[in-house]
């Protein structure tokens, strides 16, 4: 997989293409792929309202959230079995 171009490259190409650029001439003259161009294009159209979707800041908190959510199980059950071992340790001798 390619590594991502930089924020300020795609916001350009956008740009470019706003101005009245052709899609097809931009790519070739930054030596992209149009459909990666196209899909700036559309991404920035949902973040700016223009275009139903989900924007890119809602998109990556939902991404995020599985991993949390892991996070915090794994932290709760620790706390459980933590509970668990003090409780024992308390137990009076009859």
């Amino acid at each position: 997989m390619p590594a991502p171009y930089p924020e300020e490259f795609r916001r350009r190409a956008v740009h470019a293409v706003r101005e009245g650029e052709p899609v097809a001439q931009v790519a070739a003259r930054l030596n992209i792929a149009e459909s990666g161009l196209r899909r700036w294009l559309d991404r920035e159209e949902v973040d700016a309202g223009r275009r139903p979707g989900l924007p890119s800041e809602e998109r990556k908190e939902l991404a995020e959230l599985p991993r949390r959510n892991r996070k915090l199980e794994m932290e709760n059950e620790i706390l459980k079995r933590a509970a668990a071992y003090f409780a024992q340790e308390n137990v009076l001798p009859i």
